[in-house]
């Protein structure tokens, strides 16, 4: 029996998938066991392959070639999921001596349907690659059974070795997500910004019961762009609901319902660029604040990390693409950038309960 929801899975998001989405949790039938659970390989890299069948055709051709490159695996940080459509195939098991690879079984295609491999019913083969917080990172449709494991390969190996084990260090609590935002999408926020150009950015303080907005170049020097366009709009929401949200889900128990702001924020060395030490969420008028969110969109700058001086002065810079994500609670700052201009997005999330507080402090809104 195969669970296309197991208990406490963040939510699946919609086919088709590609590199930054969570790969969907599931339970399958497998050689080892009847209740394989993809969540237990969480902190490994896998390999995740949808085949027609294990013994015969070109399925098996492709098991074959797989398996002769399994040595590249290693206990507890790499493996292969490999997932058959063949009924004949149930109760066939991986060679004793290839480690790290697992056989699965899915007859009547729930999982491939989950993942998005099927067209009217018939199986499309494909193998994912999924790293070790269960994002998917590749997508690798089978064009030729003679060369798809070279090329599977070829993309595992990209990657390069894991992160040795280490101690850990304390920090703030945030998570960094990568690949929320692809390049082409990034560079399309700040050609955006540039066209359109930026408004001086201010923030929120009380004032006699009510939110209001100050400018303060020794606290905070910045201009924002905000997006009227609803194609953008739709597209970094789309992006942020699938590759933001179910993380938040998975580390905190929260399910973002809710953004707040749709802008492309710009730092500039010429003119200082920073925001000192803030919290996001001290006026009436932004106490719903429960997460924000900073997405690189560009790396050729210096200067212009994320710092959180209550834990410490260490510096959090995600790639472009990436996100930082933490409590609205939080102290932290934005350095300021010494060389070029650093673009970013920097939406707020929250929840429907959050709304309630939302609407109930609008009036408080100079």
């Amino acid at each position: 029996m195969i669970d296309i929801a197991p208990r406490n899975a963040p939510a699946a998001v919609a086919p088709p998938l590609t590199a930054g989405d969570p790969a969907p949790w599931f339970i399958a039938p497998s050689d080892a066991n009847e209740r394989f659970q993809l969540s237990t390989v969480g902190g490994r890299r896998v390999l995740v392959s949808f085949l027609p069948s294990l013994s015969s055709g070109e399925g098996k051709l492709i098991v074959d070639q797989l398996l002769a490159g399994a040595g590249r695996f290693s206990k507890n940080t790499a493996g292969m999921l490999i997932f058959s459509a063949d009924a004949n195939d149930r109760g066939l098991s991986v060679p004793p001596d290839v480690s790290g690879v697992r056989f699965l079984y899915d007859p009547e295609l729930v999982v491939a349907k989950l993942y998005g491999v099927t067209d009217e019913g018939n199986l499309r083969p494909t193998t994912f690659l999924i790293n070790e917080r269960l994002r998917i990172v590749a997508v690798s449709p089978v064009r030729t059974a003679e060369g798809h494991a070279a090329i599977v390969y070829d993309l595992y190996d990209r990657f390069g070795p894991m992160e040795p084990s280490s101690r850990a260090h304390p920090q703030a609590p945030v998570l960094i997500v990568p690949n929320v935002f692809e390049p082409a999408f990034c560079k399309t926020l700040i050609d955006g910004y540039v066209e359109h150009g930026g408004q001086e950015s201010g923030f929120m303080v009380e004032r006699d019961g009510k939110t209001v907005l100050e400018h303060d170049h020794a606290h905070k020097r910045r201009s924002d762009w905000v997006l009227t366009d609803q194609r953008l709009i739709d597209a970094a929401r789309y992006r942020i609901r699938r590759r933001i949200g179910p993380e938040i889900q998975r580390a905190y128990q929260f399910h973002v319902s809710r953004i707040e702001r749709y802008l492309v924020a710009c730092y500039e060395a010429e003119a200082d660029g920073h925001f000192s030490p803030h919290r996001d969420n001290t006026t009436r008028g932004t106490a719903h604040r429960r997460f924000a969110v900073s997405i690189n969109l560009n790396d050729d700058y210096d200067g212009g990390d994320l710092v959180f001086p209550e834990f410490g002065r260490v510096h959090f810079r995600p790639p472009p693409g990436g996100a930082c994500v933490f409590s609205c609670s939080l102290l932290h700052e934005a350095t300021k950038v010494v060389r070029g201009t650093r673009y970013v997005f920097v939406p707020f999330l929250y929840d429907e309960a959050a709304k309630l507080v939302r609407d109930e402090n609008l009036g408080s809104l100079a």
